[in-house]
């Protein structure tokens, strides 16, 4: 993502589209001011991925494990590819140890 990108994805810009960004666990730390519980409602600049918007919110790439797209499993090698659409739904959590 080139830095304007980064900066369009922080920010409510004109042609910007709406996503929610859903954090579980230990990376609800990452969600912006104005959050509502876990899910932060964004405006992103079009052409931005999964990553890019991880990114912008300092979310470190190796404490999302598990990412969904609207309920479907993204894997570590789709992130910096799939671009989101108006009203999509980004779901991480991290790494879970436990027995």
């Amino acid at each position: 993502m080139t830095e304007t990108n980064a900066e369009a994805t922080q920010q409510n810009v004109s042609g910007s589209i709406p996503v929610q960004m859903k954090l579980y666990a230990s990376l609800g730390v990452y969600l912006p001011d104005g959050s509502h519980e876990n899910i932060a409602l964004m405006k992103v600049a079009p052409g931005t991925s999964i990553l890019d918007l991880l990114d912008s919110q300092n979310v470190p790439r190796e404490s999302c494990h598990l990412v969904l797209l609207n309920g479907i499993f993204q894997a570590p090698g789709t992130r910096a590819t799939t671009v989101l659409k108006p009203d999509d739904a980004v779901a991480v959590w991290p790494p879970v140890a436990g027995g």
